[in-house]
This record gives structure tokens, sequence and C-alpha cells, in this order.
């Protein structure tokens, strides 16, 4: 297993076309100024000690020396074993709704990115719970399967948007089931689904299925994101926004939190609901109820130990240094033995 500490350090990479642009014009100005002196042959004639491979050698080592430096600098490290770890936890699927309205502007900077965010800190408070996440619009769809593996739920988090499913709609129902699909036949009282959605839309019998979840010993929690008064739905061209949603009519179409909704599926779900705001999205208060399930102790392989490499790349880049310092750019009497083109 491999990873790299300081992957923030790869744009130093980018140095390297640069240095290599340099280089050629470098070479290309000093071709120009011997031109300028008289006939190019007959002046490169007069200087036989001077050698472009032997530059070009040099200009090479020093250009390996920097990219080793830079892989040090990220420090490669190595997982040394694999360790099987005994965790305890409960499972816990977030449905989080991708639909159009979550783009309204009521809970700063959206909807949608609001709620990110507060996953995103509920995710680092969790202390052995699994956990995986379920989105939705029109249809549902497993965005991260259930996982021990925070930095991974992070990462996925990041990717979601309301492109990554065509259909619109809020279908909580589709989002219910797939989630229950993802815990598989080992259902019982250490499992939590978590909605996080305006409620707009509602297209199927989420709270039959809610109460079907209930009966199998699965709490629904639900978060009201958004105001009961309503928002326009920004409309985006090229990244930048243009207006906001018209309907057929050209009136603009405003979202409003489905409270009652999201309160009938968390009370035939034996949950909790909370409405959203900008200061607290709900998310700590729902933890307070998830710490009350009943954990489950199961196995999980990670690998351990990581042992660090960077002394291998800034060892070979002092190397590499140290002979390009001592490599001449002058022909010397054994170069010009082994016939090297020069300049």
């Amino acid at each position: 297993m491999f990873r790299l500490e300081h992957t923030d350090c790869l744009w130093a990479f980018g140095a390297v076309p640069l240095m290599i642009l340099i280089f050629i014009i470098l070479q290309y100005n000093k071709k120009r100024l011997l031109a300028r002196l008289g006939d190019y042959p007959l002046v490169k004639a007069m200087l036989p000690d001077v050698s472009l491979a032997k530059r070009i050698v040099k200009f090479s080592l020093f250009t390996l020396a920097f990219s080793f430096l830079v892989m040090g600098i990220c420090n490669l490290q190595t997982g040394s074993k694999m360790q099987e770890v005994k965790r305890e936890g409960g499972d816990i699927m977030i449905c989080l709704d991708v639909s159009n309205s979550m783009l309204a502007e009521d809970l700063s900077p959206n909807r949608l990115e609001r709620a990110k965010q507060a996953i995103e800190k509920f995710v680092e408070k969790l202390e052995g719970d699994r956990i995986g996440m379920i989105v939705f619009a029109g249809e549902a769809y497993v965005q991260l399967p259930i996982t021990t593996d925070y930095t991974a739920a992070k990462l996925f988090l990041h990717g979601i948007n309301p492109n990554m499913i065509p259909t619109q709609g809020t279908a909580v129902g589709a989002a219910l089931e797939k989630a229950m699909e993802s815990f598989g036949q080992d259902i019982g009282k250490n499992k939590a689904i978590v909605v996080i959605t305006d409620g707009e839309n509602h297209e199927d019998d989420a709270i039959k299925i809610a109460e079907d979840a209930a009966k199998q010993g699965v709490s629904i929690h639900t978060i009201g994101i958004g105001s009961p008064d309503g928002s326009p739905i920004p409309h985006y061209q090229n990244g930048v926004k243009a207006g906001y949603k018209k309907d057929k009519d050209g009136n603009t179409v405003v979202t409003k939190l489905n409270e009652k909704l999201l309160e009938d599926i968390a009370a035939a779900g034996n949950g909790v609901y909370i409405r959203a705001n900008n200061n607290d999205v709900g998310l700590n208060a729902i933890l307070d109820q998830l710490k009350e399930l009943d954990k489950k102790q199961f196995e999980s392989k990670m690998y351990t130990d990581y042992e660090d490499q960077f002394q291998w790349f800034v060892g070979a880049a002092l190397l590499l240094l140290v002979i390009e310092l001592l490599f001449s750019e002058r022909i010397s009497t054994v170069w010009k033995k082994l016939n090297v083109f020069k300049q």
C-alpha cells in the first residue's frame, strides 16, 4: 500500500516543463548570438571545447535531482503490514437530496453546499461507526458504500452535485429503499438512516417505507433544508448565475420546505426531525441520537504502520546535484575519445 503524505506539494512538478522551456530558449539565444559574430559553422569550429551534449546532460541531471527532491518533500509512504482491527459502532446511511431545488440560497451558500459542509464535520466526529451515502433526486443511487474509511467519505462527498442525477424530483422513498438495501441482510438496532432534503415534489410512499424500516429496527431521522416561505432556484450558464428558473408561464419557480412530510417520515421511522439553519444544520443533534444505537463489533482490515520513504528520494537528489556540480560543460580528453557529438 502506497500513499503520499503531502499531496499538495505535487504542484511543484509543474516547474519541470517551465525549466525545460527556459533551457531551450537559452540555447536558442546562445546560437543566435554566435551567429551574429560571423558564419555559424566557422564560429562553432573556433569553440571546439564547448559541448551541447554535455550541457544537455548537466541540465538533465539538475532536472532529475529537482524531481527527486519534490518526491522527497511529498514523502512517499508504504504500509509495512496488514493488520486486522476490531471496531465497534453503528451503521449510518446518509441520504442527500441533490435535486435542483437544493440550489436555492435561503441557506448560505445554498442548501446543497451547506448540507455538504455539515456532513463533512459530522464525519469528522464519528468514532468507529460505519458510514455510507445515497444521493437522490427523481431516482436514488449509492454514492458511497458503507465504510469506515472517513477520508474516502469526505472525498466522495466533494464530488456530489445536482448534475449527477438527470431525473428531477425528490424520491425520498427510493432513497430509503436504497439505504436499506445497502445494509444488506444484517438488519438490527445498530443502524440508522439520516435524510437531508427540502422534501419538495414527493413522488413515492416514503412514510410506508419508513414504517417498514422501523419494524426492522432501523431508525430514520430527517433534516429539513430550506425555509417554509420558499426561495427561487438559481439558473446557471457556464458556471455563472444567469437568473432564476421559471415555469412555462414565465413565473419564477419558488421552492418551499415541506416540513409536514419530513416530520411524518421521522415519526414513522422512530426518529427525530430537525429544521436546518445557517448556524446549525442539525447533524450534531442527530449525532446525539445516534450515540444511543446498539453498537456492534465488526472487523475491518487496513494498512497500518506506514513507513516514510522520503530519505531515498532526498538522497538520490543530493547525489545527482553533486554529480551535476562536478560535471563540466567543456569537452574533456575522455569525452573526445568517446566521439560524442559537440556543438
